[in-house]
């Protein structure tokens, strides 16, 4: 029995974390080139096929999906098919947040699809912005504004990690 069950009842019956999947995760599927965190991320995706996690992408996900080149884009498409991912929707005040969070200096102009996976996670409430987008979404300063801009906006907090800071490792190995 796992320290869960002893604080907080039989794991089955607590709240299946909210994971938004944000472009760069589905691209790490495929990363040769970074052999541990595409092995971070299958890990990732074995534990949602399991039925760990509920999971969810939007609009800015396919978009930026449908600008890989043909090959990369049937293989990604063809995971969105396999996973079912929830799209949420970039409603109205999906782009009063990103506006509110460009004028308050979270990022610029220029990663405007990354404020805007910020947004669509904030606004729909979701646990985990899950990226392996280290430049931009998963550093210290975007976790600590972004935040701290949703306090001031009655927003609750959103956890920005890597699928490395998500999945359950085996305390037995």
């Amino acid at each position: 029995m796992g320290w869960r069950n002893v604080f907080c009842g039989k794991e089955k019956d607590l709240k299946k974390l909210r994971l938004y999947l944000e472009t760069s995760v589905w691209n790490f599927l495929f990363a040769d080139d970074a052999p541990y965190k595409k092995e971070a991320t299958e890990k990732l995706f074995s534990e949602i096929e399991q039925g760990e996690y509920s999971i969810f992408i939007s609009d800015i996900v396919l978009r930026e999906i449908n600008n890989a080149s043909d090959l990369k884009r049937k293989k990604l498409v063809d995971k969105i098919v396999k996973y079912s991912p929830v799209a949420l929707d970039e409603d109205a005040e999906v782009a009063n947040l990103v506006q509110y969070y460009l004028e308050n200096g979270l990022l610029t102009e220029k990663q405007s699809a990354d404020i805007s996976h910020l947004s669509v996670a904030t606004v729909n409430e979701i646990d985990v912005l899950v990226s392996w987008n280290m430049r931009h979404i998963v550093k210290r300063k975007t976790k600590i504004l972004v935040n701290a801009l949703n306090q001031i906006r009655g927003y609750r907090p959103i956890e920005i990690c890597t699928p490395e800071e998500v999945i359950d490792y085996d305390t037995d190995e």
